[in-house]
């Protein structure tokens, strides 16, 4: 580098490389200015000096000089690198690969280039060339480990498994019979774990699990080491052996529940879906006694037989289990027992066994057949549970009564306030909820999450404003916005953003969905550091694993959540577009959609124009620049209320963005098809709605938003009019092909397809929605028959445990897509008596109507009652004791 200087030029050529590696930049800057007062076309000090003018964010700058140095030298790999480097450091990743092979073109055994390549190539998953890159590094420097290694991972990353074992195996021929030393213990037995698990991937478990046993004295990691050695056991059928390594286990931890399941498959005693015989059972029992005996200490030994053992049994171990905890006070026994409520009968169980507690405690203060009095804390417990219990199985009142007889009993307990908070949640009443989580938040104002669910409750009580001003108080210099931003906050983006979405704010709801997106493209990014990070560290099966999951990202519920809801905003935005914006004059909003686009792209043009001014009046100003050189710049969101989101020209086309996303990552997922055929109804993909409509057929063909993508979707084939060109009569002949294929449609009609839907599913009130909705779409005359449909299964809303949500979808079918006023008005009726506290449906009970009527008796001048916080009426403590995390 700097070769074509003279010895003081070149001198200081090396020292402005030394100052960027130290990041002394202003030194660097001072040393290339030097260089370019004598020699001011020198395309590698040019190329340097943006290198690091980019570091101190002068981007413009840097590209600029860097582009210039290039021009002034295209044979200098160093500035082809460093060309590489600009675009690496704004996740250009293949403009950057296309630098760093130029630059190997001139200097092909640059080990910093091909290190710098092979670390793009790993995090753009181009897996042929990174295996190419890392044979050529340890081609040219095999006495480095790291080379070794990076080498056997790229060809496991390239499923070529076995090849990568004899890489590792070559690599241990040529250390020492003494190697490692102490203080490379840790890295080697690593390796060695990684080595023996591609042998295991491999399928050469013998192989193995000999080489496990052989090299245990150089592991230091002696819990992996077991597990590993358990995990061939079971693979080779050695489940004696198995066995005894998961008692050794168990000794470790005794409240694993890996191994007591891995214990119960040695056994022969496990069942994935948890299913047993009696004989099984009895074994099963036997065996938890025995462990019991032995880790008397252990919870999991005695919360596990739950799950199988079943009537009386089942009914003394739960009565064990529960007292200890109702003793102790432990608020998350109902999270405990939870899954016990999808076996058949054990709810009832269970209901009975916390109902005698209560009633023994109320009346003799102790269990029953104890003469030990218990605290008086247990019985404000064994109400906390009730309440819980009676919320799961949708009986509101007592669960609210449960839950008012414990506050009672101890007002100062926040997690009573916050349960009581949930279940007027699931009533149907989110204003309470959320002033029921906000009496809870006073109550200890230095507690996150108390603080967290009460912006939840708010969020999903609309309450947008007061959210925001909660969650700012645990957030660093009281800036909302940008900290919760910053913290990758998911939940709190996609409560609010769905709120948004229910007020018909899509600018926002867009700004919160696509924040998540952004989270989600910023954690792919923080995978590369760990790339040289892992390699240099051994830590190769979790690298190897994070990989995996990396892979595998996008495919995660908060990601999804985005994604529907981005879709959602955009489908909003194609059925009803925005009003022309405010600044634009009644001669633009003429124009014809195509030349109104190109306007809008001039206007676009001229704004980042002025942009890149201000950035260089900016940069101009020495005032802006820190002690190293950078320019601390506050981030600025330049459309923080999302309006530039929903000028969009073609919303279907960003709908496509993401819904191509959840097609790849999330295919057995039942919206993303639904979506899907939403999107191409709408664009007129006729191909692929049905494709998106043979995709919900498979995952449920019962669904009843399967049912109506179904005949709205050969309904609209059949209202279509006769082909003409030979591509349409392509789509028809495929159409024609595929439309026997559906059993649903086989040999019957749309309306006959429809009723014989509705016989399979007679007792279900969504799916004779589905079926009403349909009946309308296909006859609109027949929308009488369709209300009369729907109102018939409104006699049996208690009898079939209609849910809160059906029926408010009920009703907004009545009330928009039926439009009929008068039945939406008797759905309503039917619902207020079956859900008191639901403020859609205006309850008796709701906060809505509690509201209105104690506004009323103040306007009338009575004295008003404060008894119930579901009124709102909470007294706000100071909040300035709040203690920021």
């Amino acid at each position: 580098m700097g070769a074509s200087l003279p010895p003081k030029e070149a001198n200081l050529f090396k020292l402005i490389v030394k100052s960027y590696e130290t990041k002394q930049y202003k030194k660097g800057l001072k040393a290339s200015d030097a260089i370019l007062k004598k020699s001011a076309d020198h395309g590698e000090t040019l190329s340097m000096k943006g290198l690091i003018l980019n570091c101190m964010d002068r981007k413009q700058e840097a590209y600029e000089l860097v582009r210039l140095g290039l021009k002034n030298d295209l044979k200098s790999h160093v500035c082809w690198h460093v060309y590489g480097l600009l675009y690496r450091s704004d996740r250009e990743y293949r403009e950057a690969i296309k630098c760093y092979r130029n630059a190997l073109k001139i200097d092909p055994d640059n080990i910093e280039i091909l290190r710098d390549l092979s670390l793009l190539q790993a995090q753009m998953r181009d897996l042929a060339g990174f295996v190419e890159t890392r044979q050529q590094l340890l081609t040219l420097k095999p006495n480095h480990r790291m080379n070794w290694i990076g080498f056997a991972v790229a060809q496991h990353l390239n499923s070529n498994g076995s090849k990568a074992v004899d890489i590792l195996e070559a690599y241990e021929g040529t250390l020492e019979d003494d190697y490692p030393p102490d203080n490379e213990r840790c890295e080697h037995g690593e390796m060695l774990l990684y080595k023996i698990s591609l042998l295991e991937e491999c399928g050469l478990v013998e192989k193995a699990l000999e080489e496990l046993r052989k090299k245990e004295p150089k592991i230091v990691d002696k819990l992996a080491y077991k597990e590993q050695e358990v995990s061939m056991l079971e693979k080779l059928g050695r489940f004696d052996e198995g066995e005894d390594l998961y008692r050794k286990l168990l000794l470790m931890n005794p409240d694993n529940y890996r191994y007591y399941e891995g214990l119960q498959r040695c056994m022969r005693l496990y069942s994935a879906n948890g299913q047993y015989s009696a004989d099984e059972v009895d074994r099963l029992e036997a065996l938890y006694l025995s462990l019991g005996k032995e880790y008397s200490r252990s919870s999991a030994v005695k919360r596990i037989p739950l799950d199988f053992l079943s009537a009386e049994k089942f009914r003394q171990a739960a009565e064990s289990y529960i007292q200890p905890f109702l003793s102790k006070g432990v608020p998350s026994l109902f999270s405990d027992l939870s899954p016990l409520y999808d076996h058949a009968g054990k709810a009832d169980i269970l209901e009975q066994i916390i109902l005698d507690l209560e009633s023994s405690v109320k009346t003799t203060g102790g269990y029953p057949g104890r003469a030990d009095k218990e605290p008086p804390s247990t019985l404000m417990w064994i109400l906390f549970y009730l309440a819980q219990h009676y919320d799961r199985r949708g009986h509101y009142d007592v669960a609210l009564r449960k839950i008012d007889e414990a506050i009672d009993h101890t007002p100062t307990v926040i997690d009573l306030y916050s349960v009581k908070s949930r279940i007027l949640k699931h009533a149907g009443d989110p204003v309470a909820a959320a002033a029921l989580a906000d009496e809870a938040r006073c109550m200890d104002l230095a507690d996150r999450y108390v603080n967290s669910e009460c912006v939840k409750r708010m969020l999903q009580a609309d309450q947008v404003s007061l959210a925001e001003k909660t969650a700012v108080l645990f957030t660093k210099d009281g800036e909302q916005h940008n900290n919760l931003h910053d913290m990758q906050c998911m939940w709190y983006e996609l409560a609010s953003g769905e709120s948004y979405l229910r007020q018909g704010d899509l600018g926002r709801a867009l700004k919160k969905f696509l924040a998540v997106e952004k989270h989600y493209a910023d954690i792919t990014e923080d995978q590369f550091d760990f790339h040289s990070y892992c390699l240099r560290k051994m830590t190769l099966r979790t690298y190897v694993e994070m990989l995996k999951f990396q892979d595998r990202l996008h495919s995660y519920p908060y990601f999804r959540k985005a994604a529907v809801g981005a879709i959602k905003c955009y489908l909003k935005l194609y059925d009803s577009p925005l009003k022309s914006p405010a600044g634009e004059d009644d001669e633009m909003s003429k124009l014809p959609p195509s030349q109104k686009k190109k306007l809008r792209q001039k206007q676009r043009k001229a704004e980042a124009r002025a942009k890149k001014e201000a950035e260089v009046k900016e940069e101009a100003n020495p005032s802006t620049l820190s002690r190293s050189g950078k320019r601390q710049v506050k981030p600025v969101d330049p459309d923080p209320h999302g309006e530039k989101l929903v000028q969009t020209e073609e919303p279907l086309v960003e709908a496509t963005k993401y819904l191509k996303l959840l097609q790849k990552h999330s295919p057995d997922y039942l919206e993303t098809h639904l979506l899907s055929f939403e999107v191409n109804m709408r664009k007129q993909k006729i191909l692929l709605a049905l494709q998106a409509v043979k995709h919900l057929v498979r995952l449920d063909h019962d669904s009843p938003d399967t049912h109506r993508c179904l005949i709205k979707f050969f309904h609209k084939v059949g209202s279509m009019p006769a082909p003409v060109t030979d591509a349409e009569k392509l789509v028809w002949g495929v159409l024609e092909a595929e439309r026997p294929t559906i059993s649903q449609l086989q040999g019957k009609s749309l309306s006959e397809a429809n009723d014989s839907f509705l016989e399979k599913h007679k007792d279900s009130l969504t799916h004779r929605a589905a079926v009403a909705e349909m009946m309308f779409v296909m006859e609109p005359n027949k929308k009488n028959d369709a209300v009369k449909l729907i109102e018939e299964s409104s006699n049996n809303l208690v009898s079939l445990n209609r849910k809160l949500k059906d029926c408010v979808a009920v009703h907004k079918l009545l009330k928009t897509v039926l439009d009929d006023q008068d039945a939406a008005s008797r759905w309503k009726a039917q619902c207020v008596e079956h859900f008191p506290y639901s403020t859609y449906f205006e309850g008796s009970r709701s906060s809505a109507v509690q509201s209105s009527s104690h506004q009323q008796i103040s306007e009338n001048g009575s004295p008003s009652s404060n008894h119930s916080a579901s009124n709102g009426n909470i007294e706000k403590l100071n909040p300035t004791n709040q203690t920021p995390i």
